[in-house]
């Protein structure tokens, strides 16, 4: 069975489910029968492929950034556009607390069915959206707010009219913005982090990803197009690419790996908010007390770092 067939098999029985509790308050055999398919059907979430967990990466049902915002921080206030050209409503961005500590929030938007998906234009942000997110990013800078940014994207919108308001110098100048802030900065991986649309938020003293979530140069179907002329083996560009959060952590890409519920971040929100609200607390207090200049140059280093594996030789 394919991770959608065992994912329609879950939602219809979980629906059954749900449907037979409300007609009975007390269990009974149905009820039993149910709940033991379910379980066998979870038990499958344990061995999963690289293409597993980008099937349950884009998965819609997801909690995004908005989900975040509402269980995890105190009077978010949102604010808007790059003041410059106009807003992108694919990146939210605003001032919040987060136990009581003033932080600024940004990620990508995503809707959760096709019509907030053409609102949130599928997640991928115009230039507009990378300025108005550098904008906050320096505010936060300016009164000493430490920065959250959580990724969700299949990379920077493409099209010629982002292009033209200068799609790639806005992804580079946050590049460089953020590899210089003197306040902590902590990315967090929720789901799809694409390209440079995703590393345009990450540039970050921690970055964290979701079990299940996966961080990649590019989509799969992009790279078995190019490598190989053909968009169907994208299961087999997903175990190529190494773009799992396991993958990435033993590469020293990304610092820590947030615990899903079985089945994905989707089957139960409390228990996502629960552990990224642990991992969140904890390296934020581990970052509070290093300096600005600190700051900088533990991300700097981390950066550089990337991709000096140890030699065979090194490792014995």
């Amino acid at each position: 069975m394919t991770m959608k067939e065992t994912e329609a098999k879950l939602d219809q029985l979980e629906q059954e489910l749900a449907a037979l509790r409300e007609k009975s308050k007390t269990p009974h055999l149905r009820i039993w029968q149910l709940e033991g398919e379910r379980k066998k059907l979870l038990e499958s979430f344990q061995m999963l492929t690289p293409a597993d967990k980008v099937y349950l990466a884009r998965r819609p049902k997801r909690p995004g950034i908005r989900d975040y915002t509402n269980a995890l921080f105190q009077d978010f206030f949102e604010l808007h556009g790059d003041r410059l050209n106009g807003e992108d409503k694919s990146i939210l961005g605003g001032v919040a607390f987060y136990r009581g500590i003033p932080v600024t929030v940004i990620g990508h938007c995503k809707g959760k069915n096709l019509e907030e998906n053409l609102y949130y234009n599928f997640g991928m942000p115009n230039p507009e959206g990378y300025r108005k997110a550098l904008r906050l990013m320096r505010q936060a800078e300016k009164f000493g707010r430490p920065v959250i940014t959580f990724i969700d994207t299949p990379g920077a919108y493409p099209g010629l009219e982002a292009e033209t308001h200068g799609q790639s110098e806005a992804i580079a100048r946050n590049l460089a913005a953020m590899s210089e802030l003197s306040v902590p900065v902590i990315s967090i991986v929720t789901g799809e982090g694409g390209s440079g649309g995703a590393l345009a938020l990450g540039v970050a003293n921690r970055v964290l990803m979701l079990e299940n979530s996966v961080y990649s140069v590019l989509s799969p179907e992009g790279f078995a197009s190019i490598l190989w002329k053909d968009s169907t083996r994208s299961a087999e560009a997903c175990d190529m690419m190494k773009l799992t959060a396991q993958d990435l952590l033993r590469f020293g890409v990304v610092d820590e790996i947030i615990r899903e519920p079985r089945g994905g971040a989707h089957r139960d929100y409390g228990a996502v908010f629960a552990e990224v609200d642990a991992a969140l607390y904890r390296n934020l207090t581990d970052l509070l007390p290093y300096s600005g200049q600190q700051l900088a140059q533990q991300r700097y280093e981390k950066f550089r770092a990337i991709g000096n594996l140890p030699t065979e030789k090194e490792a014995l």
